[in-house]
Order: C-alpha cells, then structure tokens, then sequence
C-alpha cells in the first residue's frame, strides 16, 4: 500500500504524461493534493510561448479567450484519458472533474471530485 505522498506523487506524474502527450507541453511543476475525497493538482508554467505572446498582444482579452477556449475543448476532449489514470491510480472513481488556466500566471487547478477516499498508508 502506497503512502499519501507516494499517491500524491503517482497523480502528478500521470497529468504530466497527459499534459506533455495530450496537451503537447508540461508544466515545469505540479503538485497534486488528496483532500478527502477530493484530489487538487496545481500545476505551474502550462503556457507555450505563443499563448503567451497572445496575451501580450494589443487585445490581451481576446488571447485569454482563444486560450482559455481552446485549452477547454483539448481538456474536454481528452478528459476520459485523464479520468481513467487517476481512478486506476487513486483506486476510486471519479465524479467530476473541474479546470481553469490562469493566462497572467500560466498556472493551472485541476480538482477531482471522488466517489469515495483513496485509501493510502498513513504517514
């Protein structure tokens, strides 16, 4: 049986693998976070530099837009990937999962709600 961090761990690496191969970039740091039945992954750096000159550009509203538009319907589409690797990972299903990218901070959340508590060593 895993520890907390241990499974903390396993969850960070397996949005990294989905960042890099889905998404086609990853974060520079990710940290993920089991809180009861709910796991909080916070990853830092997600934008390429085009999204980020998108946002310095002279209409810096409309490339949070296009970003955060375009960043949706990727997660969206490939969030069944993502789900699968966290429930195989966490040993419970998943019931939701919610996501926002910050185009000032380039830091991303992703929080899962659970169908139950992982269950992991104690520490």
């Amino acid at each position: 049986m895993r520890s907390k961090g241990e499974l903390e761990a396993e969850i960070s690496q397996a949005v990294i693998r989905f960042e890099k191969e889905y998404m086609g970039r990853g974060p520079l740091e990710t940290r993920s976070y089991v809180v009861d039945d709910m796991i909080l992954v916070r990853l830092r750096n997600v934008l390429t530099p085009a999204e980020i000159k998108l946002v310095q550009a002279e209409d810096p509203t409309r490339g949070r837009d296009l970003i955060k538009a375009i960043r949706r319907q990727l997660f969206e589409q490939g969030r069944s990937l993502l789900e699968a690797a966290v429930r195989d990972i966490a040993g419970v299903g998943v019931k939701s999962m919610h996501t926002d990218v910050s185009t000032r901070t380039g830091e991303r959340v992703i929080v899962f709600s659970l169908d139950g508590v992982p269950v992991f060593r104690p520490s």
